[in-house]
């Protein structure tokens, strides 16, 4: 790679090196080797290392929420039906590393948090549009997400011949 790398390069590298080592991880030094260039085109792009963490914490959200949220809805599918696929099909390093941060870096907590609230709208919204009564979509939604984090953390995926007959008993226990 050469000198002239963006900050998205960056924030890339910083999103790959989270899900790998941990937030201990997003340092310019390291960054840097692992990238081929000197830190200095680090310093470039941003003024510290908290800069570069708020950058990283920026793109997280836009990726574990806004994008999903709106590939969903431009999808064919149903969009609870696909999150669901998504969502419990997916391999969660990332999610598991920033939620990691989190119990250390206020920052990291508070973009947890948001990005808690934002999926747990959704998925309220998804029930609601679905037909249940406000009350019953908000406590769907969030057992629902909470089965998620359960999944998320829990580190394992499941094997695919056993996925989709846990996604179809999910679907059906929200939706009943």
């Amino acid at each position: 790679m050469t000198d002239q790398l963006s900050a998205d390069d960056w924030i890339r590298e910083g999103l790959k090196a989270l899900a790998k080592s941990g937030f201990t991880a997003l340092k310019a030094d390291p960054l840097a080797k692992a990238i081929g260039v000197s830190r200095g085109s680090f310093y470039w792009h941003f003024a510290d290392l908290g800069a570069f963490h708020a950058a990283v914490l920026k793109r997280w959200r836009e990726i574990a929420a806004e994008q999903i949220i709106a590939d969903l809805e431009a999808g064919r599918d149903e969009p609870l039906k696909a999150l669901l696929r998504r969502s419990f099909g997916a391999r969660l390093d990332l999610e598991r590393a920033v939620r990691n941060w989190a119990a250390f870096d206020a920052a990291a907590q508070a973009a947890v948090r948001a990005i808690d609230r934002r999926r747990i709208d959704y998925i309220e919204t998804l029930l609601r549009k679905r037909g249940l009564a406000p009350a019953a979509a908000q406590a769907r939604a969030q057992i629902l997400y909470w089965t998620f984090l359960g999944f998320a953390l829990s580190g394992g995926p499941v094997p695919a011949a056993r996925l989709q007959p846990l996604l179809d008993e999910i679907q059906r226990m929200v939706s009943a």
